[in-house]
């Protein structure tokens, strides 16, 4: 991958605020022609961007909880059959949106789901304790309400945009 130029940063900070912009609206926005903005974001397609998705209000679409859980496992090391568990596992729960290992309060694993309602949440906890109860520890999440009015900020990642347009000029 070679190393990305102010011109990318600035491209994906767009993106970010917006994925549906053409490559004719990003152009006259960053004073650069189309064919190069073609280029530029095809490169970065391939090599930066993991997707472009949708991001809805989530309690618009009957999910009330997001759950952080954290937990600390037995083996350091995650073997081939692990790793083959996880992925059926993963098949099982859509519902989840991110999985990895880490470290912090006391917890080498960390994972982010979605919930219709506390009940839903208990039993995938209830699945995640049979499936992975041998390999681990602890299990602790933090539960998040996310049909209140006191969201300050929603689930998206469009606040990094200005954070990565920034990235940007500061290479320029």
């Amino acid at each position: 991958m070679k190393e990305l130029k102010p011109l990318d940063y600035r491209i994906l900070s767009e993106l970010m605020k917006n994925a549906k912009s053409s490559d004719r609206q990003l152009a006259k926005k960053l004073g650069v022609s189309q064919p190069t903005i073609t280029r530029r974001r095809t490169r970065l397609e391939k090599e930066i961007a993991l997707s472009y998705t949708t991001i809805p209000d989530w309690s618009k679409l009957g999910f009330q909880i997001v759950a952080i859980t954290f937990g600390q496992w037995k083996h350091k090391i995650f073997s081939d059959e692990m790793m083959s568990e996880a992925m059926e596992f993963l098949s099982r729960h859509p519902n989840i949106v991110f999985m990895s290992s880490g470290r912090g309060v006391g917890s080498d694993r960390v994972g982010i789901s979605l919930h219709k309602d506390y009940r839903d949440y208990q039993r995938f906890m209830q699945d995640v304790r049979q499936t992975w109860g041998t390999y681990v520890d602890s299990l602790a999440s933090f539960i998040i309400s996310i049909g209140g009015d006191t969201i300050l900020r929603p689930i998206t990642l469009k606040y990094l945009a200005d954070y990565i347009g920034e990235e940007g000029k500061k290479k320029s």
